[in-house]
């Protein structure tokens, strides 16, 4: 398995910390050394603290998130109304630190794939030079077709290798066409696989979800 992987999302709110908290969890349940990193947290830091909760305390709060913006926001904006530079490269030595103790890192995006981190460095860039594969987390509801192939198409032109999607229902009272169809047409359109379904309010990522994971991580090695 490859010693890591890039979680991003379709856009923010879309379940990313939900999901790499559940896949933290189901990897250590398996005796792998995971762990959960968000580079950049923005607003208040219950994502960061998620992450460490799911890797039962193994690593700090400061190592699950070594930037901290307090303005919600893109990173960008938050750090101009901060007035105060993104430090990218605390964000990069912490990952390379963790990464020397911990076998596995699942590494969390903020906002969506394109989201700017400075004037200069989207998410994307950043994304591409750690050189882990990504996992995109998509929400089912409208629009989850248009945006998923969008994010899709610009990891593709990054060259940046994509394992595929995982669908999250984040509201499974608000069923309707689009919903009940949403996994169908991705998996019709999509040249990577759909690799399953959660629930926003699953406590355990669902075993063939985790053996989808591991067999494109397996796979991803495989390639290189």
């Amino acid at each position: 398995m490859t010693s890591g992987v890039f979680i991003t999302g379709t856009d923010t709110g879309v379940g990313k910390t939900h999901f790499c908290a559940l896949l933290v969890r189901a990897l250590r349940a398996r005796n792998i050394d995971a762990v959960g990193i968000k580079p950049f947290c923005c607003g208040d830091r219950s994502d960061a603290e998620a992450l460490y909760s799911a890797a039962d305390g193994v690593i700090t709060l400061s190592e699950v998130n070594p930037v901290w913006l307090r303005v919600p926001a893109a990173p960008y904006v938050a750090s101009l109304i901060e007035n105060r530079a993104l430090d990218v490269d605390m964000a990069l030595q912490n990952i390379q630190s963790v990464a020397s103790k911990h076998s596995f890192l699942v590494i969390e995006g903020v906002g969506g794939w394109r989201v700017p981190l400075t004037q200069h460095l989207c998410m994307s860039a950043f994304a591409r030079d750690l050189g882990y594969p990504v996992l995109v987390v998509s929400p089912n509801r409208l629009g989850t077709l248009n945006h998923t192939q969008l994010t899709l198409d610009s990891i593709r032109s990054s060259s940046t290798p994509c394992l595929g999607i995982v669908i999250n229902q984040t509201d499974p009272a608000n069923e309707g066409p689009a919903t009940v169809t949403n996994r169908a047409i991705l998996e019709d359109l999509l040249e990577v696989p759909v690799l399953g379904e959660i629930s926003h309010g699953e406590a355990i990522l669902p075993a063939p979800v985790l053996e989808r994971i591991i067999a494109s991580l397996s796979s991803s090695v495989s390639a290189q």
